[in-house]
């Protein structure tokens, strides 16, 4: 974890997020010898599939069917309706 003032991120900015994009690497804002903010790299782009996957890790099989049910049944719901459809 690397600390950098906040001067010196808004001078080197895009060297900056390359460090923590790139290299992965949390960086810690100081103002005033306080630290003010934390700079993180994001988790690498997930699917609703992934997402919906590492959920379903985590509650019981009823709720997993449940949940499941619920998507499958608004998605028929959504599909071929006239009335979504505009006149160009």
């Amino acid at each position: 974890m690397k600390r950098l003032s906040a001067g010196n991120i808004a001078r080197n900015f895009g060297e900056v997020l390359d460090a923590v994009e790139r290299h992965r690497q949390e960086i810690i804002v100081v103002r005033n010898r306080r630290h003010v903010a934390r700079l993180i790299p994001e988790d690498s782009g997930q699917d609703a599939l992934e997402i919906f996957s590492d959920l379903c890790g985590t509650i019981d099989d009823r709720t997993r069917d449940a949940l499941s049910d619920g998507i499958a049944a608004h998605r028929r719901s959504r599909r071929g309706r006239i009335s979504e459809l505009r006149d160009p």
